[in-house]
């Protein structure tokens, strides 16, 4: 039997639940849908459809339908925009004539527009909320009932637009009491561009999940393209670059792979960006909720941090291990109980928790929430997994501030020096300048933010971080730099900056990228945060001091671990620019010695 979308109905176990709850809402590399999380979204469709019996369904789940059905008409409605595109939604409108808030939930960037998050929709409707979902404009797959209409704005001016027509249809169908916004990914920054240019202010709270502050940076910082990132997602939308952006768009897209016009692509990311309104979210004093991944892919957490810090409305910002969407997949996609570790559905609960207070009035604990909570990295205690790898025992630790600025309180600094020119270089409290160090440029290598794209941040928040050997580096294609082991360890809290000397032999620019790891006693390491900068304009033979922050981290380095510095000239995160097999030299200049800054808290 199919859903009325004309999907088969698959059959749905704990077995299937278990899939969701221990590998994520993400299959393997890249973005790619667990099909264990399709699997329950159709099934939880079908039977609050009433297309399939729910008794087929796992008890946690078919308690929710069930609940749900007896209280709340269920429909997929079209939404009509301004200027005729018909955009898909999902909507449940509670029986009882008491007033009552709505959540209107813009779905993330994915080919199945609203389906991935059917839990999350119930979840709140269990909670007393009306719900309507949809999916923003040109996401979707052609010909399938979550699939919308138009080209994709990318949460440009039109995306602004939409949603202020999603709250108008809100309104006449279920005449709320006041109106929320909740996203995940693309829907989060959607969810904060619609609050802020709702002319009619309407939009009461927001929650923004695994979410972005500033779109221009997160696609070009540092003179840098993210290129894995852009073409993941173009990838993503459910059909050809062709089919799903207008001419415009494909321009900007095609001067982003080409390295040209990037003020021009600054400027239409920063439109799309919820910082560039912040001053707007601030006068209409929109409650704000955060959340982000240390190892963020997509948008990088320090854009979001950034942006966060600038809010003066009530806020709170949630940092957690891992990758984008990691933290909330499970509890938004399925997972409602019997979770494989403990604080695995935190995430949800706290942003139901905000949605709760601010829309129903509700006397909760967020009041005693402090604006920022912090999870530090792999403080977490595992145990084997059955089929490999470590499950969590007792979860990561978390710790309040009252602003992200406020984790750094000291900071220490570590000169880099040459070595002699032999072996690796060191990292002692004493400039040091005189020396160069050179190495082959163009290449990845073992040295890397990630293996993939979601696949090593989504294990890193199940249990399970990305272990490197730092003695198979490959030296002749980067640079490494380490302390000696450091007694007592070190309390990692803010973002790490790096100043060095670069000089090219055949090219005027440079891209260099900059990882700080922890180096164990047995010779693994685990990585802290990285961050790329490319240098352009040089002049072959000429040295040229450059400085750059690294991406922000909480991270307890333990006693006796050292600290390495490495720097190669491509991470298959980012655009290489230089000259493939060049020389690229690294030196450190009197009165600008090279050094590494370490934030400490």
């Amino acid at each position: 039997m199919p859903t009325s979308g004309g999907e088969p109905i698959p059959s749905i176990t704990d077995a299937t639940l278990a899939d969701v709850a221990t590998n994520g809402i993400w299959r393997g590399a890249g973005l790619d849908i667990n099909p264990s999380v399709l699997a329950v979204a159709r099934a939880l469709l079908a039977a609050v459809q009433g297309t399939a019996p729910a008794s087929t369904l796992p008890e946690e789940l078919q308690e929710l339908v069930v609940g749900v059905r007896r209280q709340a008409e269920i429909t997929c409605p079209r939404v009509p925009t301004t200027d005729d595109v018909s955009l898909s939604a999902f909507a449940i409108r509670q029986n009882d004539s008491q007033p009552r808030p709505v959540v209107i939930v813009p779905a993330g960037w994915n080919p199945f527009g609203w389906l991935p998050f059917m839990a999350g929709y119930l979840s709140l409707a269990a909670r007393g909320y009306h719900v309507l979902a949809y999916t923003p404009r040109g996401i979707g797959t052609p010909g399938l009932l979550f699939t919308s209409e138009g080209f994709i704005d990318v949460g440009g001016p039109a995306d602004w637009s939409d949603g202020s027509c999603v709250i108008d249809h809100a309104q006449k169908q279920f005449e709320p009491s006041t109106v929320g916004f909740l996203g995940l990914s693309y829907g989060s920054g959607i969810s904060q561009l619609v609050a802020a240019h709702d002319r009619r202010n309407r939009v009461a709270a927001v929650a923004a999940l695994s979410t972005w502050g500033n779109l221009a940076t997160s696609l070009y910082d540092n003179g840098t393209r993210h290129e894995e990132a852009v073409r993941t997602l173009i990838d993503f939308t459910g059909g050809t670059e062709e089919e799903k952006f207008d001419d415009e768009t494909r321009q900007i897209l095609q001067d982003f792979r080409e390295g040209r016009n990037m003020e021009g692509v600054v400027a239409w990311g920063a439109e799309r960006s919820p910082e560039t309104y912040v001053d707007i979210t601030n006068l209409r004093n929109t409650p704000t909720f955060y959340s982000n991944t240390w190892h963020e892919s997509l948008f990088p957490v320090g854009e979001a941090i950034t942006a966060f810090e600038k809010i003066t409305a009530p806020k709170h910002l949630n940092l957690w291990i891992g990758d984008h969407g990691a933290p909330e997949g499970a509890g938004i996609t399925g997972v409602l109980t019997g979770t494989p570790f403990p604080g695995l559905l935190t995430p949800m609960r706290e942003a139901y928790a905000w949605l709760d207070h601010f829309l129903r009035g509700e006397a909760n604990e967020v009041p005693d929430w402090p604006v920022v909570n912090s999870q530090v990295m792999f403080t977490y205690q595992t145990a084997p997994a059955i089929g490999g790898g470590k499950r969590i025992t007792v979860p990561a630790r978390r710790e309040a501030l009252n602003s992200w600025a406020e984790a750094t309180n000291d900071s220490e600094a570590w000169y880099l020096s040459g070595n002699g020119g032999k072996g690796d270089g060191t990292l002692s409290d004493k400039p040091s300048t005189g020396w160069s160090r050179e190495f082959t440029a163009g290449h990845e290598t073992a040295a890397t933010a990630m293996d993939e794209i979601m696949e090593t941040g989504q294990k890193e928040w199940f249990g399970t971080s990305r272990s490197y050997e730092p003695a198979g580096f490959e030296r002749t294609r980067l640079l490494v730099w380490s302390t000696e082991a450091l007694a007592g360890g070190r309390r990692i809290r803010g973002a790490a900056k790096v100043r060095l000397s670069v000089r090219v032999d055949e090219t005027d620019a440079a891209t260099l990228v900059a990882y700080l790891f922890d180096v164990a006693r047995d010779g693994s390491a685990q990585l802290i945060a990285h961050e790329p900068f490319t240098a352009t304009g040089l002049s072959a033979g000429a040295d040229r001091t450059v400085s750059w922050t690294l991406q922000p981290a909480a991270y307890d380095l333990p006693d006796g671990h050292r600290l390495a510095l490495v720097v190669n000239s491509h991470d298959k995160l980012y655009a290489f620019t230089g000259k493939k097999d060049s020389t690229t030299t690294v030196t450190s200049l009197p009165g600008e010695e090279a050094v590494l800054e370490l934030p400490l808290g």
